[in-house]
């Protein structure tokens, strides 16, 4: 897509009957992304950890858009047990799901573990999103136009994935295992359009990313030096949520993005601008790191995807 359309959330199609899942949806990128997608009447499910901020969230939003399709329901990405509740739930009172946004995260913390023992970047951003994606595959196989929409990071360039230390036992730096769990992200998404396609199944995998946004994830868990750097002083180079989010409602929503396309901001070092397609860094693409990553997601989460046999 061209910088010159300038595509804005004025240009999301009509989603009146679509549903959505939108994690971290509460604030930041997940809330300006499910506010957009609620005046455009979709159906959206507001997937958070604090439940209480949630209600409040989707009380603000219905005020704002009477007649607002919006739930809540309790999601902890880092809590594999949460994500399979979570799932359970949705598959309960939902006979189809049609767009996934893989949003929430967190950044550069002291090192944490999971509720498994995973170090916590890499269990919230990437193996909570791997186990919900294919927990709900089968759902968004019986959607309208459905997709898997991934959040990813200009920093999945930076990236590596220590598969012989993923959690940081022998090293640990924050920004480090940010990079790699975005890059997780990056190939995740890759690998999943990749096998959805030798399925012939109806769902896309797209992947987006922001650019530099100023929401709470550069305050609200970084190490200092980290929340000084992006919270504060270079605050004013960012874009607002509401600018940030037209990558991921551009993945989303516009009927011509394909399986495996990245969306980010077309401006000067992809740090601002609107959406339009940007470049997959190498390694995000290869093939033996992809079924490597894979096969440990699935070994980590206990989730193993299902696929229909192409006719």
């Amino acid at each position: 897509m061209s910088q010159k359309k300038r595509w804005s959330a004025a240009h999301i199609p009509d989603q009146r009957g679509r549903v959505f899942v939108v994690t971290g949806a509460s604030s930041g990128l997940g809330l300006a992304s499910a506010r957009a997608l609620v005046r455009k009447g979709a159906h959206v499910v507001l997937a958070v950890r604090d439940e209480d901020k949630g209600l409040r969230v989707a009380a603000d939003l219905t005020a704002a858009q009477p007649g607002a399709l919006v739930e809540v329901r309790h999601l902890d990405l880092a809590d594999l047990e949460s994500v399979r509740a979570f799932a359970d739930g949705l598959r309960s009172d939902h006979a189809r799901l049609d767009v996934l946004v893989n949003n929430a995260g967190v950044m550069a913390p002291p090192r944490t573990l999971s509720a498994q023992g995973h170090e916590v970047q890499f269990a919230a951003n990437h193996l909570g999103h791997f186990a919900l994606t294919g927990l709900l595959l089968d759902l968004l196989a019986a959607g309208r136009d459905p997709r898997v929409v991934t959040v990813s990071s200009a920093n999945h360039r930076q990236g590596r994935i220590a598969f012989d230390d993923l959690h940081g036992e022998r090293a640990y730096t924050p920004m480090g295992h940010y990079n790699q769990s975005k890059l997780a992200n990056a190939v995740f998404g890759w690998e999943l359009h990749q096998r959805l396609t030798a399925a012939a199944s109806p769902v896309r995998s797209v992947l987006a990313h922001p650019g530099y946004t100023a929401t709470g994830l550069q305050t609200n868990g970084p190490v200092a030096p980290v929340k000084l750097l992006f919270g504060r002083l270079l605050k004013p180079l960012a874009q607002s949520p509401d600018q940030g989010a037209l990558s991921l409602l551009y993945a989303a929503t516009e009927p011509g993005v394909a399986g495996g396309q990245f969306i980010g901001p077309g401006g000067p070092a992809e740090l601002r601008g609107a959406p339009t397609r940007v470049r997959l860094a190498p390694a995000a693409t290869d093939a033996d790191t992809g079924r490597r990553l894979w096969a440990v997601s699935e070994e980590l989460t206990g989730v193993r995807f299902t696929f229909p046999t192409p006719v």
